[in-house]
């Protein structure tokens, strides 16, 4: 646990509220949750309005062009909070803040604190110094701490947790920022990760999503070295946590122990966020990617053969410098052919420090716009066809919570991570009890984006009269009879096909 005592004694005290503001990813989300955590020891609490706030941050992202734009332009509103309101303060933290330091102050100087993605466990100390000070506090380090600091956390989901196992990334990719604001890749020890997750599941928590930017490289710079594989089969030795998933990897380090791990490892969930990028073999050579269109449909193919009903989603950029429109349609036809259940689309962004934002031969906006709305609507019907193999069966739910579209409505997600919506408002609590529960839904009809079914009431597994209880487990009743981060043969029972089952055991 990172050392917060000097601070929390030292920094005024008293009932405060701190309003935190996330761009980007996961990684970014999980960051926010370890800010709350170390603030809470210090006496704040998370509130949802600015214009309240003692202290505002904004956790910011840089893999969009603009992305500066859009946060000097939150800056300049939080400005006018703070002018309103002497004595609040504003810290920046994230990508952005990493990449910019200093100059932050240049352009937004009433900012009380910058800090890097590499010294997040500092913030309790700079908002001291500047509080102490009176003066702006910049810090960002070059890289991570080589011992990587436990810091406490504040989960803003009860169902559902991030944990990161792996930092940063050792690909240089020509399109992407990340290495230069996240650093080389640095994993967490796998009893660290171990002790982690069995908090969640003291704590009632019942799925866990490990995070990375490359999670599966995870273990390649431990002593002795672990892969993924083998950190999912001692995290499956906790039996109150039923779903683990991943994300996001690269296909040059997805291997076959991952892929089986995800087979025999129950809690496994049978799903795989894998980008290729681009479908053309030129492209992915330019982006530095590190393999071909053929290397990465046998990754699939490993995948399907040995999970046959396993989600594969992707990321794809279209627009790059110098790409045809036969390069491009290669992109579109790979879609199709491989049939992902999803993809996140974008067009190329040339980001700074980065070589391929320099190249000649970059494309007009609308070019790039008009390939990303025909490949949208590609991506639309092969998640379409792969959401409609679900039409008729029984599939196992995380319920989540109300749905989006409709109050009337709940949410869960499958193993799959297709988001599911059904009616609830026949039920006596019109479906509040549900939450936090697995459940058998009928899937009744299907579009590109989600899953609509029924409640099915005859399955054993949805005695609504009998609501399983949500309290926390004991530590002895979570552990199954492999102790902790004990070697696992690997072998084991398959994981079942979850859209044929009709009842849980």
């Amino acid at each position: 646990m990172v050392e917060t005592a000097s601070a929390s004694s030292k920094l005024q005290t008293g009932a405060k509220s701190v309003y935190i503001e996330t761009f980007g990813c996961q990684m970014n989300k999980s960051d926010s949750e370890h800010m709350l955590g170390m603030l809470d020891e210090l006496g704040y609490s998370k509130t949802e309005n600015k214009k309240d706030a003692d202290l505002m941050i904004l956790n910011t992202c840089a893999i969009r062009e603009n992305a500066e734009d859009k946060v000097y332009s939150h800056l300049g509103t939080w400005r006018k909070i703070k002018l309103a309101r002497p004595g609040t303060m504003i810290a920046v933290g994230g990508c952005v803040a990493q990449d910019h330091g200093e100059e932050m102050l240049r352009r937004a100087p009433y900012v009380d604190v910058v800090f890097g993605t590499h010294n997040l466990h500092r913030l309790p100390d700079l908002l001291l110094q500047a509080q102490k000070s009176e003066r702006s506090v910049v810090e960002t380090f070059q890289e991570l701490p080589d011992d990587l600091p436990d810091t406490p956390v504040v989960r803003l989901n009860d169902i559902s947790a991030w944990v990161s196992i792996i930092y940063g990334c050792d690909y240089n990719c020509t399109y992407c920022i990340v290495p230069y604001v996240r650093g080389r890749e640095k994993s967490r020890t796998a009893q660290a990760v171990f002790d982690e997750v069995m908090e969640l599941a003291q704590s009632g928590y019942k799925e866990v999503t490990l995070l990375g930017q490359n999670v599966t490289a995870y273990g390649h710079d431990l002593e002795p070295k672990l892969h993924l594989g083998n950190l999912l089969e001692q995290l499956g030795s906790i039996e109150a946590i039923k779903r683990l998933r991943f994300l996001t990897g690269h296909p040059r380090d997805l291997n076959v122990g991952i892929i089986d791990a995800v087979k025999n490892v129950p809690s496994a969930c049978e799903y795989f966020h894998i980008p290729i990028q681009a479908g053309d073999d030129r492209t992915l050579r330019r982006m530095a990617r590190g393999y071909t269109v053929d290397f990465y449909r046998r990754q699939v193919d490993a995948i399907r053969s040995r999970i046959p009903d396993a989600a594969i989603t992707t990321d794809l950029i279209v627009g790059f410098p110098g790409e045809t429109e036969a390069e491009f349609m290669n992109t579109v036809n790979l879609v199709e052919e491989i049939c992902f259940d999803l993809a996140n689309t974008a067009a190329f962004s040339p980001r700074q420090h980065t070589p391929a934002a320099n190249w000649g031969e970059q494309l007009p906006d609308h070019e790039k716009n008009e390939r990303l709305r025909f490949l949208n609507s590609v991506v639309g019907e092969a998640s379409h066809k792969c959401n409609k193999r679900y039409l008729g069966q029984t599939a196992e739910i995380l319920v989540e919570g109300r749905s989006e579209r409709s109050a009337n409505r709940m949410m869960g997600r499958t193993r799959t991570n297709k988001i599911v919506n059904f009616e609830a408002d026949h039920l006596p609590d019109r479906g509040e009890s549900l939450i936090g529960r697995l459940i058998d839904i009928k899937v009744v009809a299907a579009n590109a984006w989600a899953l609509r079914g029924t409640l099915d009431l005859v399955c054993p597994g949805n005695d609504l009269e009998n609501p399983v209880s949500l309290s926390h487990p004991s530590a002895d009743s979570l552990r199954s009879a492999s102790g902790c981060c004990s070697p696992v043969s690997g072998a084991g029972m398959p994981v079942p096909v979850v859209i044929d089952r009709i009842c849980r055991d």
